[in-house]
């Protein structure tokens, strides 16, 4: 249908924009576009995971966390053994800045404790009489730093003679909070340490099967049907239950990291020999093998940058799978052990439906292991996106 003219007369609608004249935008149109042309690779990953703001946030989320590890002691209120024999099984306290209308800063109340005859169950209940200040860069229970020498300087503690427990207390009267932030240190390192070995073993036992193929390839593909075809949770247990019990505890560490990052390492090896087996047909593979290039050069600098971006989301959802994998063994009791406190050490005093019910803070140490699982995963797919910038 044509749009009928205008009668004769009428005035013509004005169609010039009326945004003022920029003479350089044109000039500056061509210098964004040569910045793009000579940016670097990572440059390129940078600009476009930055635009991925959840996986921007989940970054600086685990950034965060993981730098608490080196400074758990002093982030902690109190000592990881500290006990309490007054707060046994004590809920958690609120922090309050104002005290009859009047601003007194971060403080708690001080609390009273009485038995319920008909349930046996302590009830503490605030003293709104007794406030106590909490203190900022205080002495407070001794620690040894890293087993390295004794200190007893604390972010925050409570006041003196008095009592702080933000996450309530457990069993034996010890600080959740602070039991949390030192199982910090093995969750989240064991992740890290199981993925450097199974990425070493899939991309190094994947990439021969890929590239050479033959033999290797036909026993390397049956080594992995058998290990995928055996259920889990029963190989972790039988894994675990070779660990002596009279290994130390760093050792029952080092082991259970070894049985996770062997365990783990069957599904990247698959992937990358699959990738690997239509890359090595390409032009620039033949290129590398007529000017003399081995094997482990042309898997290491000519194929695996090819598909790097599959290998940062497996990493990245990697982690968190060796993270519940730990978290679990600890709780069925199968893998690290006290004196050793993990998040899966932690949940074991929650395995009761009753003492759920009568004690749900001791349900805290799951929230740290959810919050870090699904920062992983936003991470995983802001980094597969960047690590494809041209797409």
């Amino acid at each position: 249908m044509k749009t009928p003219l205008p009668p004769a007369g009428a005035e013509l609608g004005h169609y010039v924009s009326a945004a003022p004249f920029d003479p350089y935008a044109a000039d500056r149109k061509v210098e964004e576009m040569k910045a793009v042309a000579q940016a670097s690779q990572l440059q390129l990953m940078w600009w476009q995971f930055r635009r991925h703001k959840m996986a921007l946030w989940s970054g600086i989320f685990l950034i965060f966390i993981y730098l608490t590890v080196f400074v758990s002691e002093f982030l902690s209120p109190y000592n990881l053994h500290s006990r309490d024999i007054d707060n046994i099984y004590a809920p958690p306290q609120a922090v309050h800045f104002v005290h009859d209308g009047q601003f007194v800063g971060p403080f708690t109340y001080g609390r009273r404790m009485s038995l319920d005859m008909d349930t046996l169950k302590r009830v503490y209940t605030d003293n709104t009489t007794d406030v106590q200040k909490l203190r900022f860069f205080c002495h407070g229970d001794t620690y040894k730093f890293w087993n390295l020498f004794e200190a007893d300087v604390h972010l925050v503690c409570p006041a003196e003679n008095g009592e702080m427990f933000l996450l309530g207390t457990d069993r034996l009267g010890r600080d959740v909070l602070s039991r949390i932030i030192y199982g910090a240190r093995i969750s989240l390192t064991i992740g890290i340490f199981g993925v450097a070995m199974s990425f070493v073993l899939g991309i190094v036992i994947g990439g021969f099967a890929g590239y050479r193929g033959g033999v290797f390839d036909l026993i390397v593909q049956r080594v992995i049907e058998v290990l995928q075809s055996i259920p889990s949770i029963p190989l972790w247990m039988a894994l675990a239950a070779i660990i002596p019990v009279t290994w130390s505890p760093i050792f029952v560490y080092i082991g259970i990291t070894l049985i996770l990052g062997m365990l783990d390492w069957t599904g990247l090896a698959r992937a990358v020999r699959s990738k690997l087996l239509s890359l090595r047909e390409e032009d620039y593979v033949l290129a590398a093998q007529l000017v003399g290039a081995g094997s482990g050069r042309i898997i290491r600098r000519h194929l695996i940058p090819g598909f790097m971006s599959h290998l940062i989301a497996s990493a990245t959802l990697t982690i968190p799978g060796m993270i519940l994998g730990e978290t679990a063994l600890s709780f069925l009791g199968l893998g690290l052990r006290p004196p050793i406190t993990s998040w899966g050490i932690l949940l074991t005093e929650a395995r009761s439906v009753n003492i759920i019910a009568l004690y749900p803070w001791l349900l805290f140490p799951v929230v740290p292991v959810i919050l870090v699982i699904l920062a992983f995963n936003f991470l995983g797919d802001g980094l597969r996106d960047a690590a494809d910038p041209y797409k």
